[in-house]
C-alpha cells in the first residue's frame, strides 16, 4: 500500500480547520438563515405554558358509614369510573357553554404575529344564543377594519365555502349566511382610528367539546391515591386556568346532583315506612287500652315479674325474630313492587348476622348496578346498549333476589315458629299466671316491636336528612388551576443558541457537501493531502497579459516565485553535471505547462547559465506563439531532414540573455515514431554539450504518451496542475506514474494558486 492511501488513515485536523476558515461565508449565511428563522419563529409565536389542577376523589362525610343503611346511600369511590365521568363530553359541553368557548378571537399583532384573545378582543359577533347547540360546521369571520371605521368582513365554513361577506360597513354590522344572521360589534378594547384585522372562529357546543378533549390530559395521578390529574398547554394562562377549574366545578354539580337524588329516594322510602309503622303502632296502643279496661289490670307486669323473669331470654330471642322477619318481608315487598324497578333497595334494614349475609351482599351489588345505570343514564340515552346490558342485569339479579329473599324468610319463619314453639312450652308452664297476663304481654310485645322499628327508622331518616343539608360532591380541590413557571419546551435564549449551533453544524455540512462534491483543489494544502510526491513550489496568477514574467533585474510576485522553484529544482537534480534535461509536462491542456517551461528557464539563464528551452509537444505546438517568434524551422524538420542545421533550428530568444529556443516546427503525420527515432538520442547528447540546462517543453500525459518516448532522455520531470482546474482524479492518475517510476525525478509546480512573494517553499522528501 503507498503513503498517499495511507493517508485516509486519519483525520487532518488543521486541514478541516483550514478548510472552514477559507469557506467561511458558508457559516455566516447558515448561521444567519438559522437565526432569522428563530427570529420569525420567536416574533410569531406566543410562549405556551402547562396549566396544571389536582383534584381528590373522594365519599361524601354522609355521617352513615357506621350506619346499616350506609350501603343504601353511597359506595367506594372507584376513581376510573370518575376518570370517565370528568372527562365525558357532557361535562366538556357544559364547560364550553358556561364560559363561552363557542368563540375563539385570533387578532393580528404585527407583521406575523398573531395573538389569541381570550377576554380583550376588540370586536366580537353576536347571534341567537340557540346556534352553538345545534352548529355542524365551522365558521370563520375573517373581520378588517381601516383607520375610518368601515369594515369588510368575510364568512367562510368549514369547507373554506364563502357563506357571508361585507364591504365597508359600520358598527354593528349585520351578516346574512345559510347558517343564520350574525352581528358584528366592538367591544370596549376597540381602538378607534386604527387599522385591525382579527379572526373570529365560530363553532358549535359539540365541536368545542372534542377540541378541549384533545387539549385536556385528564389521568390519574397516583395509583395510591385517589387523584386525578388535569393538564393543560396554552399560550393564554388566565383561559387554561379558567377551563381546567370550570372543568372540575361541572363535574362536582353533576355528581352532586346524582347524588342528592340517591338521598332524596331514600327518604322518601323512610317517610313512607314511618307513615305505616305509626298507624301499626297507634292501633297496638289501642288493643293494649282496650285490654286494660276490658280485663281491670292495673299494673300486672309488677305482679308477674318473678314468674317471666326465666322467660325473659325466650323473649328477646323471639323479639330477634320476629323483627327480622318483618324487615326482611318490607323488603322483599319493596323489590316486588314494579313501581320500584329503578329505586335502590334499602339494603342497611337487612341484618348481616350468619345466614343472612348472602342476602345483604346481592342487595349491595344489586344498589352498586343500579346506581352505575344512573351514572350513564347521565350521559347516554335510554337506548343506549350498555344501559341496556345493566337493565338485564338488574332483572336477573332482582328475580334472584326475591328467591333468596323467599328462602331467607322461610327459615326466618322456621326459627320464629321454633322460638314460639319453647316459649309457648314455657308459658304453659306458668298455670299459675293469669290468662289475662298472658294477652297483656302479647299486646306489650307487639308493641315493643313497632317501637323498636318505628325509632330505628326515624333516626335513619334523620341521619337522612342532615346528609341533605351537607352534602357535598366528591371532587375536593387540591390545587386550583396554576401555570408554571416557566414555559413550555424551549426559551428564546435557548432557541437562539440552538439556531446558532444549527446554522454552525449548517454551515460546516454544507463545506463537507461541497468538499465531497468537489473535484478539484485549491491551494497547496489540499494537494500535500492528495499526493506525497515533492513539491517544487506553487505560481500565483499572473494579470500581465505576457508569457515571460522573468526578466533580469524583475522583483514582481511571480518572478520570486520563480526564482524559489528554480531553487528547489536545482535541489531535486543534485550536483551532477550530467543532470541537465527536465522534462516540463502536466496531466492535460490549459494547465500552465508552457508557462511554466518558459518562466523557469529564463529564471536559470539569470543564473549566466546557458540554457535551451525546446518545444517538444509536437501535435499541439503553442511555444513559438507564446512567444512570437516564428514557429518554423524547428525539431520536427531537425530530425525527419537533413536540410537544417542545429544554427538553423535552435535560436536565441529576445530579452532573455543566455536562453536559447528550439519551437517544435509543423506537425509530423507520425509523431510518436519521429519521437522515437534514434536522431533524437542523438540531439540531446549534443545539446547537453553545449547547454548547462534543457528544459524540455512536451505534450500532456493524460492526453498522449509522447512524453514518456522522451523519458528516456530526461533526467528530471517537472509536473505542472492548476489549482481549481486539475481534478483530483488526475492527480491519482499522477500517483499511480510517481509510484511506478515511469518518470525520472518527479516534483509537481502548482500552477494558478493565491500565493504571494515572501512565501517558504521547499522540496518534500
Amino acid at each position: 500500500m503507498s503513503s498517499t492511501q495511507n493517508r485516509k488513515d486519519y483525520i487532518d485536523l488543521n486541514a478541516i480547520v483550514r478548510v472552514c476558515l477559507k469557506k467561511w461565508y458558508f457559516f455566516v449565511i447558515a448561521v444567519a438563515l438559522c437565526v432569522g428563522v428563530a427570529l420569525i419563529y420567536m416574533s410569531s409565536h406566543d410562549p405556551e405554558y402547562i396549566v396544571k389542577a389536582n383534584m381528590l376523589v373522594s365519599e361524601p362525610d354522609d355521617g352513615l358509614s357506621a350506619s346499616p343503611l350506609g350501603s343504601i346511600f353511597g359506595q367506594s369511590s372507584n376513581v376510573n369510573d370518575e376518570l370517565y365521568s370528568i372527562s365525558s363530553h357532557t361535562v366538556l359541553m357544559d364547560v364550553a357553554r358556561e364560559l363561552g368557548l363557542d368563540r375563539r378571537h385570533v387578532v393580528k399583532d404585527g407583521l406575523l404575529h398573531r395573538k389569541f384573545a381570550y377576554r380583550d378582543y376588540p370586536v366580537d359577533v353576536v347571534f341567537n344564543p340557540t346556534i352553538p347547540d345545534t352548529l355542524r360546521t365551522t365558521l370563520t369571520f375573517k373581520v378588517k377594519v381601516s383607520k375610518d371605521g368601515l369594515v369588510n368582513a368575510t364568512v367562510k365554513n368549514s369547507l373554506d365555502e364563502l357563506v357571508g361577506e361585507i364591504e365597508k360597513a359600520k358598527f354593528p354590522a349585520v351578516i346574512n349566511t345559510p347558517y343564520g344572521k350574525y352581528t358584528l360589534v366592538t367591544t370596549k378594547y376597540f381602538e378607534p382610528g386604527e387599522t385591525l384585522k382579527t379572526n373570529i372562529i365560530l363553532k358549535g357546543y359539540d365541536a368545542v367539546a372534542e377540541d378541549l378533549a384533545e387539549d385536556i390530559t385528564i389521568d390519574v395521578a397516583s395509583r395510591k391515591a385517589n387523584i386525578i390529574s388535569l393538564d393543560m398547554k396554552s399560550s393564554e394562562i388566565t383561559y387554561a386556568r379558567n377551563v381546567l377549574d370550570c372543568i372540575i366545578d361541572e363535574y362536582n354539580k353533576r355528581a352532586l346532583g346524582m347524588t342528592n337524588i340517591q338521598n332524596q329516594q331514600t327518604l322518601d322510602f323512610l317517610n313512607s315506612r314511618l307513615e305505616l309503622l305509626s298507624s301499626d303502632l297507634t292501633e297496638v296502643e289501642g288493643d293494649l287500652q282496650n285490654l286494660k279496661s276490658n280485663q281491670g289490670i292495673a299494673d300486672l307486669r309488677a305482679e308477674v315479674e318473678y314468674q317471666f323473669t326465666k322467660k325473659g331470654n325466650l323473649e328477646s330471642g323471639l323479639l330477634l325474630a320476629e323483627t327480622r322477619y318483618e324487615v326482611g318481608k318490607m323488603v322483599r315487598d319493596f323489590i316486588s313492587d314494579p313501581a320500584n324497578a329503578h329505586n335502590m333497595v334499602p339494603s342497611g334494614l337487612v341484618s348481616h348476622s350468619q345466614g343472612e349475609e348472602a342476602t345483604g351482599n346481592a342487595i349491595t351489588r344489586y344498589n352498586e348496578l343500579l346506581l352505575h345505570r344512573m351514572r350513564l343514564e347521565q350521559t347516554a340515552g335510554p337506548d343506549n346498549k350498555a344501559i341496556q346490558d345493566i337493565d338485564r342485569q338488574l332483572e336477573a339479579l332482582r328475580a334472584n333476589l326475591i328467591i333468596t329473599l323467599d328462602k331467607t324468610l322461610e327459615s326466618s319463619a322456621l326459627t320464629l315458629k321454633e322460638l314460639r314453639s319453647k316459649y309457648n312450652a314455657a308459658q304453659s308452664a306458668l298455670s299459675n299466671v293469669p290468662g289475662q297476663e298472658r294477652a297483656y304481654r302479647d299486646v306489650v310485645r307487639q308493641q315493643s316491636i313497632k317501637e323498636q322499628l318505628y325509632v330505628h327508622l326515624l333516626k335513619q331518616r334523620e341521619a337522612v336528612s342532615m346528609m341533605l343539608a351537607n352534602s357535598r360532591a366528591k371532587g375536593v380541590v387540591i390545587d386550583e388551576a396554576f401555570a408554571q413557571s416557566e414555559p413550555e419546551g424551549m426559551s428564546n435564549k435557548v432557541i437562539l443558541a440552538v439556531s446558532l449551533m444549527i446554522g454552525l453544524l449548517l454551515g460546516a455540512l454544507a463545506v463537507y457537501m461541497q468538499q465531497l462534491f468537489r473535484n478539484k483543489f485549491s491551494d497547496r494544502q489540499e494537494l500535500d493531502a492528495l499526493t506525497d510526491a515533492p513539491v517544487l513550489g506553487e505560481m500565483c496568477v499572473s494579470h500581465r497579459n505576457e508569457s515571460l514574467v522573468v526578466r533580469e533585474g524583475g522583483s514582481s510576485t511571480a518572478a520570486e516565485l520563480f526564482r524559489l522553484i528554480r531553487t528547489n529544482l536545482l535541489f531535486v537534480l543534485g550536483n551532477d553535471n550530467g543532470s541537465k534535461v527536465v522534462l516540463m509536462t502536466s496531466t492535460r491542456p490549459g494547465e500552465g505547462k508552457s508557462f511554466i517551461a518558459i518562466n523557469l528557464a529564463s529564471s536559470l539563464a539569470l543564473l549566466g547559465k546557458r540554457v535551451l528551452l525546446m518545444g517538444l509537444d509536437i501535435r499541439s505546438p503553442k511555444l513559438a506563439e507564446y512567444l512570437g517568434i516564428p514557429a518554423t524551422p524547428g525539431f520536427t524538420e531537425y530530425i525527419a531532414s537533413d536540410r537544417y542545421s542545429l544554427d538553423q533550428v535552435i535560436r536565441p530568444l529576445p530579452g532573455a540573455k543566455g536562453l536559447d529556443v528550439m519551437v517544435s516546427g509543423p506537425v509530423p503525420p507520425n509523431p510518436a515514431e519521429l519521437l522515437s527515432d534514434h536522431r533524437v538520442d542523438q540531439l540531446f547528447d549534443k545539446l547537453r554539450t553545449m547547454y548547462d540546462f534543457i528544459i524540455v517543453d512536451s505534450a500532456p500525459v493524460g492526453v498522449i504518451s509522447d512524453t514518456f518516448a522522451l523519458a528516456r532522455v530526461s533526467d528530471a520531470t517537472v509536473y505542472v496542475c492548476r489549482a481549481n482546474y486539475t481534478t483530483k482524479s488526475d492527480i491519482r492518475y499522477f500517483n499511480s506514474l510517481y509510484d511506478t517510476d515511469r518518470l525520472k525525478k518527479v516534483a509537481l509546480v502548482i500552477n494558478g494558486t493565491a500565493a504571494k512573494q515572501g512565501y517558504g517553499y521547499g522540496a518534500k522528501s
